[in-house]
């Protein structure tokens, strides 16, 4: 029978290939128990996706069972998002939701508002159960992207959101006429962003991902302010101009202790269908010169190409409307990516201990 050095050794050894670290000290490891010639333990699967985990369980059984071919051992794996730690602590959050994380820029006409709409969807294909919050209160275009026809209603403890491809939707936009100019001041936006996310019945999910206007204003100060974000996303394309706003939206985020999980190169480069030659339009680095600066990892780089316009405009967003494009290929990458920052942020600021084992 191995002894718990032995054991934990054994599960040590095993490296979650998409954080690149041991399982024990991701704190993946649950319930192990070793007695009487049998080893049980659970491997927390943290990502939308199981294929990768489960590679990993099936290495880590074998790990195990080579320190004793005669052991039984029995493993199983569980799948939940990891919850964001900090919504414990004296900001609030929104019940049933896991994680929130804004979307920001700075800079408008980068291409936020379908980042934002891609990345939720990318997140829901994955298997993960994903929300999304339009806050750009002054000219919300996610209800238009995302194809909603209806607009939300009244449920038993709240507002009902709108389901647009399967995803839960709130927006401004539904409350605001489309011939209305928002001329508000900073109580009524704190207001808003109240209403958006105290009052609506959002179910349990994974992931809001939270559109937010340009700028660095009331409705980011009372955001970060009133819950506990697990983490920002910033967008920018590569030219200098878009960077140095985007550098004051991460200034912002630090200011107001929200985490950065990672920055968004949007219209990275277009490619020619007929060549495959790349042009760099707007330039090139911008997404490296931020991650350098602040020491936040690149989630990813997104092309510029007509058809992401052509299905945002339609209703449909780029990653349902041709998934074998370059675009959703590239936004479910980040997607892929930005869940795994999520874990990690989330596994980092628990801080519990990562292995219990009992005999």
């Amino acid at each position: 029978m191995p002894s718990r050095d032995q054991v934990e050794e054994a599960l040590r050894g095993v490296t979650h290939p998409a954080y690149g670290q041991s399982i024990v000290e991701l704190g993946l490891v649950r319930d192990v128990s070793a007695a009487n010639g049998h080893v049980s333990f659970q491997l927390q699967n943290t990502l939308p996706r199981r294929d990768s985990t489960e590679a990993v369980l099936a290495e880590a059984i074998a790990s195990v069972q080579a320190l004793d071919p005669g052991a039984q051992v029995d493993a199983s794996l569980t799948s939940t998002a990891r919850t964001n730690p900090a919504g414990s602590s004296g900001k609030g959050s929104i019940p049933g939701v896991r994680n929130v994380i804004p979307v920001a820029s700075g800079k408008g006409g980068v291409g936020k508002s379908t980042a934002s709409a891609n990345l939720a969807v990318a997140l829901a294909a994955s298997g993960a159960r994903v929300g999304l919050l339009d806050a750009d209160v002054y000219g919300p275009s996610i209800p238009h992207i995302m194809g909603a026809s209806e607009g939300p209603r009244h449920g038993g403890r709240g507002i009902l959101p709108v389901r647009c491809h399967g995803i839960p939707l709130i927006s401004t936009g539904f409350f605001i006429r489309r011939d209305q100019a928002v001329v508000w001041r900073g109580p009524m936006l704190a207001k808003m962003v109240e209403q958006l996310t105290g009052q609506v019945e959002w179910g349990e999910l994974d992931y809001l991902v939270v559109d937010l206007p340009p700028g660095t204003g009331d409705v980011q100060l009372s955001l970060c302010q009133r819950l506990a974000l697990t983490g920002a996303v910033i967008v920018t394309t590569p030219q200098p101009m878009a960077v140095n706003v985007a550098e004051k939206a991460i200034i912002m985020f630090q200011q107001l202790k929200t985490p950065l999980l990672g920055v968004v190169e949007n219209m990275s480069y277009y490619e020619s269908r007929s060549t495959g030659e790349r042009e760099f339009i707007f330039g090139s680095g911008g997404a490296e010169r931020i991650s350098k600066r602040w020491r936040i990892p690149v989630l990813g780089k997104v092309p510029l190409a007509t058809t992401v316009r052509e299905t945002s405009d339609g209703g449909t967003p780029i990653l349902l409307a041709d998934p074998e494009a370059p675009a959703a290929r590239s936004f479910s990458a980040i997607a892929a990516q930005l869940a795994v920052e999520v874990a990690k942020h989330n596994l980092k600021v628990e801080g519990e201990s990562p292995l219990k084992i009992n005999f």
